[in-house]
């Protein structure tokens, strides 16, 4: 009998996935490199990151990191004006309220999750929320979702994990968590 559930955020419970690679592509043109859907979304499902365009490339490490600071500029304000709301979220998260105990387990940065989900009313449905801050190692590695378990003090086996992203699952597979998959346009 399943008493937790483990949310991932973005893709799952809000629409930030196309905008956040948009900022990505937006910092690296300004490097003259032009970064792919179909490239970013096979880097993003191994757990790697984006700027390894640049790496490749021959682009320094401080050049990179000053334009990941612009990308992460670009990324809030793509959070201040687009529309995140997934249909039916809250709906949802209030049903399963009823039954369940709710948490959110995401790689997102905490300045950009409590920027995403100002007056969303989204976390009020939650237990916590775990950001990469709070864990050793980002997915597909086991460590968010077992630090989830850790404090829900919940085995596994009544524990389920909702993901969208390849990279998600196999870090619910690896804590052995059994895994849903949503499934959306960015990673379809």
């Amino acid at each position: 009998m399943k008493q937790y559930i483990l949310f991932d955020n973005d893709g799952v419970l809000v629409e930030t996935e196309n905008w956040y690679y948009e900022a990505n592509k937006k910092a690296l043109k300004q490097l003259g490199l032009n970064l792919q859907m179909s490239e970013y979304q096979e880097i993003m499902a191994r757990g790697g990151t984006a700027w390894e365009v640049a790496i490749n490339a021959g682009i320094t490490t401080e050049i990179i990191d000053k334009k990941r600071v612009q990308r992460d500029i670009y990324y809030q304000e793509f959070l201040h004006t687009k529309n995140l709301e997934i249909p039916n979220v809250k709906k949802v998260l209030k049903n399963l309220s009823k039954k369940y105990k709710m948490a959110i387990v995401t790689t997102s940065r905490r300045v950009d999750f409590e920027l995403i989900h100002k007056n969303r009313g989204i976390s009020d449905y939650m237990q916590f929320v775990l950001c990469v801050e709070d864990y050793e190692r980002a997915k597909p590695y086991p460590d968010p979702y077992l630090k989830g378990l850790e404090l829900f003090k919940a085995s596994a086996e009544h524990s389920i994990v909702v993901e969208d992203s390849q990279r998600g699952l196999i870090s619910a597979v690896n804590a052995n968590i059994e895994c849903v998959i949503v499934k959306n346009e960015f990673t379809r």
